[in-house]
């Protein structure tokens, strides 16, 4: 990798993390890469509001990248993926509370950066486009999203140069896209993808959980109903894994479903009825104004 590697090291204790706070690039570079000491590193990308979810990432790269690596997590709502209408402005920040969570979960420099630093030219004339994997259910709710979402990615990515990036599974076809970009583009960094965590009761983790009323929430556990229900269901294949899932959908009050779906993980595409094989259930719904996403994977039968 760009910074090279020393694979095999011995485990110590972990050390005490005290995150450095950057706003500029050359600021992130000089925290990020004090000397020229080869160690592993990686990045986890955010748009802030960190909560647990967001915790796991980080703590899953400061274990890959063990006791004398780097960790550095970004803080940055990218306005180009979020469509008209959409909630770009009431997105929540609270930088404070974000940095207290990744130092304490292993971050060694937090960089949240400017609109005007990360596009110092304005609105970026020339972008990524996420192709058709890119079109199909968040990007045909959300035109453009995914195109926007890979443009900053390959940004930070380039400020960043990560031996690991991680991103959550939650956020499935997100992570299928940027993996895919990495790949076809030759980006020279490893794609971790962890799980998906989750309340008590099931209901994923999500910065936009904020939003739900009592009562709201309640029926967000629809989603993760759902989706539970197809993966019990797996063994009898495709076609029972849709109708059990979308029994307890229909069944919902105060969810207004956008997809349901079962879906392919390498391109994205519907699976067939004689599909067998991993994939992936995914699922969105608003509950009250508040958009919701969720998936499972499941092995069908």
């Amino acid at each position: 990798m760009a910074r090279g590697k020393q694979p095999g090291k011995a485990q110590r204790a972990p050390k005490v993390h005290r995150a450095v706070v950057t706003h500029t690039v050359d600021d992130f570079e000089a925290a990020f890469w004090p000397d020229e000491q080869p160690v592993d590193n990686a990045v986890v990308m955010t748009m802030g509001a960190l909560h647990e979810g967001h915790a796991s990432l980080i703590r899953a790269a400061r274990k890959q990248v063990g006791r004398d690596g780097r960790v550095a997590v970004t803080v940055f709502v990218n306005p180009l993926q979020f469509g008209a209408g959409e909630d770009l402005e009431r997105y929540p920040r609270d930088l404070e509370e974000d940095v207290r969570l990744a130092e304490a979960n292993g971050a060694d420099v937090v960089f949240a950066p400017s609109v005007d630093e990360v596009y110092p030219n304005g609105e970026p004339q020339v972008r990524l486009a996420a192709g058709p994997m890119g079109e199909r259910y968040e990007g045909a709710t959300r035109p453009g999203h995914f195109d926007g979402v890979l443009t900053v990615v390959a940004k930070l990515l380039h400020i960043t140069d990560p031996d690991f990036a991680f991103f959550g599974e939650k956020d499935a076809q997100q992570l299928a896209i940027v993996r895919r970009m990495v790949a076809d583009l030759d980006f020279d960094v490893e794609v971790v993808g962890v799980p998906t965590l989750r309340e008590e009761d099931g209901l994923a983790l999500s910065s936009r959980n904020r939003y739900l009323s009592a009562e709201e929430r309640t029926r967000a556990l629809a989603l993760s109903g759902a989706l539970f229900a197809g993966r019990d269901a797996a063994a009898q294949g495709p076609k029972a894994v849709r109708e059990a899932a979308s029994a307890v959908l229909d069944a919902a009050e105060g969810v207004d479903l956008d997809y349901l779906a079962l879906i392919d993980p390498h391109d994205f595409t519907e699976a067939p009825d004689d599909f067998r094989g991993e994939a992936v259930l995914a699922v969105a719904a608003k509950v009250g104004t508040t958009r919701l996403i969720d998936n499972v994977r499941i092995i069908v039968r």
